[in-house]
């Protein structure tokens, strides 16, 4: 009986010691969770984003690893990027769910790292960047000590945090060229542009919020580390405060009580479904660019960057005179002739690049100027390149007045130091090296004449100097026998030789200034037919065709150059000589960043071509109607940039102008997938005291007005209906009128279902779309507007553009058909 009390007692104290056991167990897991829950909790409280832990003593090294401190979603990393060619390490923050990897935050921008270089969080809170050696290359301008960790945050934010859970240190206060949703901009905040587009190093554009309340973007005299001037500036002296990017996609400065002052960025766009950021460009342009999250879930688009939004909006012309080297350097041109809205930089002839791998370096000529120390130097050496529509500001050192351009030209050929002159409505400004600031420009106006020796400049005569004065000692031997012959025979051959010698000298006036079969086209290249041939590699590869012309793909230059659209119209008499005088002549009216580009033509015998900015992605049609459609907010940014370039043809421009054909076919997209109007083969100019006109039906079947089949005045209303139609098809992604299809009209189903509160059936298997169905709802009310048959019911185009953009609210639309002719 012991025995068994014994084992019993026994087996109850085993009991015992295994529960004792289990509790200390569970404590010690109860206590490990609680640390934990402390360690999480304790950082999002203090910075109120989920992060990742980086704790102190943890640390990167600059090599081919490409080990990183990730963000908790994995949409950031904070590490080392190699550059290339240079080999060297830049510490950065950048995107890392996307291929570009594109960088958003550097550390020493200025002085990459070896490689074996560290970044360390040390155990006494400093946070540095040591090369091999130990040297000291960046280190965190902390106010205080006490770091306790730090964390890579969502928001592409890194903090360094303290044991009080305060934020230390964060990237958000020293921005280098971009900011971020969420970051906001403070008085004394500035970005510096890059170098270039490869070396990421400080540039030569600051864009900065001033102690005094004033935002701007300055010219930056980088090797001194201060501004020369604005090229643009907000005007809030006194009342600006900050630069608010909010997760909207909204950019704007407020006043310090909260109110709007001006919007830099106007085109919100959501953080959940696109990445965001805001860069001051290379070249001096601030862009708010988007990237879609979900590329392939959204419209099957690949994924890239788009520009949302920009300014300036001509860099070119914004300027000021006084600074030396201009948007794209010395002797050089600026002009918006790229796409994507970037300056195009390019040399005069007889020029070239100072460093052919940036555009921006300036120009050298590439022949020998004009010597003041040879007085002999024969001043026939030289001609001048014209340049319609071109000048160099801010360094003229003499002006004259009232004078004829010939005169201008030949008192330049007297002056050695007459590197170029300008010649507008009887003035004369002469110029000498460098010459700075060039641009080209519509709106500029007059010419710019540049000093070339005759051998380097292509558009001098073939003929030398040498060869002149073999012409002028033939015709004296010629006069001299001439003298030596009878009388009658001298007469005659007297008379024939002054006739040979002014079609001589009427033919090296014509090769010096070639007369053009278009003179008002003034800020256009005129090509010859041959350059055109070469460029395409004789018309080889077609982009597409109408009616009257066929377009084909070419390169500038070499097969290295920029990228261009040629459009060679078919040799049809009348219609062609009327299609390429109207579009030439339209086109050349205009610049905006929503139109396409005219680069030149040719107008050489029957040949009749227009050269364009190339378009990579083609007409917005083979998108919407294929599988490979935009997603919802690509398409919204086409609506906009669409509107936008008809309300600038049509209000803005200055020769207003009726395109009177558009169409989903007529508007083009470039890499960005900017919307840009083209063709003005069909536009119809109108004077400045000319608002409506009479004229044929022009158009396409299912975007043509009313009014062109009722005999009634021809508007810009034209446009606006047009354009309501190709907003339904924009949104709805289907045709207005299918092709051997009887049934319902796109616009008289949009019309029904708005009626009948039914729009989710317009588009039913779009789900983003239908996640914003109050913004759809809104366009098509604005497109039953643009629809209506009645003209004097439509809205102007800067009214539809307002309705689009929400700055006004749209009011209820009545039935398009309720016109009663």
């Amino acid at each position: 009986m012991n025995n068994i009390w014994c084992f019993l007692l026994l087996r109850r104290v085993l009991h015992y010691i295994s529960f004792l056991a289990q509790l200390s167990t569970c404590a010690v897991h109860f206590c490990k969770m609680l640390h934990l829950m402390l360690v999480v909790l304790v950082p999002i409280l203090a910075t109120a984003q989920p992060y990742r832990n980086v704790s102190l003593g943890s640390s990167l090294t600059s090599d081919n690893s490409n080990s990183a401190w990730l963000s908790p979603s994995g949409d950031f990393a904070f590490g080392f990027r190699q550059m290339v060619p240079s080999g060297g390490y830049l510490l950065a923050i950048w995107f890392d769910k996307i291929p570009e990897k594109t960088i958003i935050w550097s550390a020493n921008r200025d002085n990459p790292a070896a490689k074996g270089s560290k970044i360390q969080i040390f155990p006494d809170g400093r946070f540095e960047l040591d090369d091999p050696t130990g040297q000291q290359i960046w280190s965190a301008a902390l106010a205080r000590s006490g770091v306790a960790y730090g964390a890579m945050l969502d928001t592409g934010n890194f903090v360094l945090v303290g044991n009080a859970s305060a934020v230390l240190w964060q990237s958000f206060d020293y921005p280098t060229d971009t900011i971020l949703p969420s970051q906001i901009f403070n008085q004394g905040s500035s970005l510096v542009s890059s170098f270039s587009d490869t070396n990421y190093s400080s540039g030569k554009f600051m864009f900065s919020m001033q102690s005094n309340g004033n935002l701007g973007s300055y010219n930056r005299n980088f090797l001194m580390d201060d501004n020369i001037g604005p090229y643009w500036v907000s005007n809030t002296v006194g009342s600006g405060f900050h630069v608010i990017f909010n997760q909207s996609g909204y950019i704007f400065l407020t006043a310090e009580n909260g109110t709007i002052l001006n919007f830099l960025s106007s085109n919100g766009a959501s953080t959940s479904q696109y990445y965001q950021r805001a860069i001051l460009d290379y070249d001096g342009v601030l862009r708010h660019s988007v990237y879609p999250k979900f590329g392939n879930k959204t419209g099957g688009r690949p994924m890239n960057w788009s520009v949302s939004d920009f300014l300036p909006e001509n860099i070119c012309l914004s300027m000021p005179v006084y600074s030396g080297w201009g948007a794209c350097g010395f002797n050089s041109i600026c002009s918006l002739l790229g796409i994507d809205q970037r300056p195009s930089c390019f040399c005069p002839t007889g020029y070239s690049l100072i460093d052919p791998s940036d555009k921006m370096s300036g120009c050298k000529p590439d022949f020998t100027a004009q010597s003041c120390d040879q007085e002999s130097e024969d001043k026939s050496l030289f001609t001048f390149v014209d340049m319609p529509n071109t000048n160099f500001y801010g360094f003229d050192y003499i002006t004259y007045q009232q004078v004829r351009e010939d005169w201008c030209r030949q008192s330049c050929l007297d002056d050695c130091f007459c590197a170029a002159a300008s010649y507008d409505r009887n003035t004369c400004w002469k110029k000498k090296y460098p010459l700075s600031n060039g641009r080209l420009d519509s709106g500029i106006g007059g010419k710019a004449l540049i000093k070339v020796r005759k051998g380097n400049a292509t558009l001098a005569p073939p003929s030398n100097n040498n060869s002149k004065k073999s012409d002028r000692s033939t015709l004296i031997i010629t006069g001299s026998v001439l003298f030596g012959s009878s009388v009658l025979v001298n007469v005659i051959l007297l008379i024939a030789l002054l006739s040979f010698g002014f079609h001589l000298k009427r033919r090296e006036s014509m090769i010096l200034h070639p007369d053009s079969a278009l003179p008002d086209v003034a800020n256009v290249r005129s090509f010859t037919f041959k350059e055109l041939q070469e460029a395409t590699n004789g018309f080889k590869e077609e982009l597409g065709s109408g009616a009257c012309s066929t377009v084909y793909k070419g390169t500038l230059e070499d097969r290295n150059g920029p990228l261009i659209a040629v459009k060679k119209l078919n040799k049809i008499a009348i219609e062609a000589e009327q299609e390429f005088k109207a579009e030439v002549n339209s086109i050349s009216r205009t610049n905006h960043k929503n139109l396409v580009q005219l680069l030149g033509y040719c107008d050489e015998g029957e040949n009749r071509l227009l050269v364009y900015q190339y378009m990579s992605n083609g007409s917005i049609a083979s998108f919407l109607f294929q599988n490979s459609r935009p997603n919802w907010y690509q398409r919204v940014q086409i609506a906009f940039g669409t509107a936008r370039g008809l309300c600038y043809l049509h209000e803005e421009c200055s020769t207003q102008i009726i395109h009177c054909d558009v169409k989903p076919q007529n508007v083009l997209l470039d890499g960005s997938l900017v919307a840009k109007i083209s063709d003005f083969g069909l536009a119809k100019l109108l004077r400045d005291d000319q608002t409506r006109t009479m004229t044929g039906i022009r158009g396409t079947r299912g975007y043509v007005a009313p009014e062109w089949f009722r005999n009634m005045p021809i508007t810009v209303k034209v446009d606006v209906y047009s354009f309501g139609i190709l907003l339904l098809e924009l949104i709805c992604c289907r045709r207005n009128v299918e092709k051997g299809v009887a049934e319902e009209i796109l616009s008289d189903w949009a019309y029904d279902c708005y009626k009948d509160g039914t729009l989710h059936l317009l588009v039913a298997n779009d789900e983003e779309t239908m996640k914003d169905i109050k913004r759809f709802k809104k366009f098509v009310m604005v497109a039953i507007w643009c629809i209506q048959e009645d003209p004097s019911l439509r809205p102007n185009m800067k009214r539809v553009l307002h309705m689009l953009e929400g700055s006004i609210e749209v009011p209820l639309p009545p039935d398009p058909e309720s016109f009663i002719d």
